[in-house]
């Protein structure tokens, strides 16, 4: 079943607030790389309209497009140099973790039509429920909604939505095995 993807474009007021926080994040929201500074780093993201918890975090090199198009749930992390191209809504629930240079894209374009500057464009969310893991380098396309406390494996390619409790790998990635989650015993 093709999933509901919306026709995007990008607007004027878009493009500036955008060129207003990618000045605001060279000087403001980058250069204060230690987890110290955490605080000021989400003060930031939610002042340019995301949705963040105080108990969540993003690391000072995670390039994030659109804060106003991000949630993030309690205990939620953006890890070192992951790419957040949220034209679309990320959401990470509640414990997920984004590994290192991972890459969340919540936008492609059209491959029916010859595609020109302002058309083609087609966005759609991505979800991440709660307890997800994505391990460094993987991707993560649009539209796709990754199930409770499922892992991503490392470099893995995710083009459709991963069930709860899949261990995933593989470009395009597919189920490794299911994840079994012992009680602490």
């Amino acid at each position: 079943m093709e999933k509901a993807r919306e026709i995007g474009k990008v607007s004027i007021k878009n493009k500036m607030a955008r060129a207003v926080w990618n000045i605001v994040s060279a000087v403001l929201f980058r250069p204060f790389g230690t987890k110290l500074f955490n605080p000021w780093r989400l003060f930031l993201l939610r002042l340019f309209g995301a949705e963040v918890k105080n108990d969540s975090g993003v690391y000072a090199s995670t390039k994030i497009w659109a804060p106003w198009n991000l949630r993030l749930g309690h205990n939620s992390w953006l890890g070192p140099n992951v790419i957040c191209y949220n034209q679309a809504m990320i959401s990470l629930e509640d414990d997920v973790t984004v590994s290192q240079y991972s890459y969340l894209c919540t936008a492609g374009h059209k491959t029916d039509t010859i595609n020109e500057n302002d058309t083609g464009l087609i966005i759609a969310p991505i979800t991440l429920r709660q307890g997800v893991w994505v391990g460094t380098r993987a991707f993560v396309g649009m539209g796709v909604n990754i199930g409770e406390f499922s892992i991503v494996g490392a470099t893995a390619s995710v083009y459709k939505d991963v069930e709860a409790y899949n261990i995933v790998g593989g470009n395009p990635a597919k189920v490794i095995k299911i994840r079994t989650l012992n009680d602490g015993c």
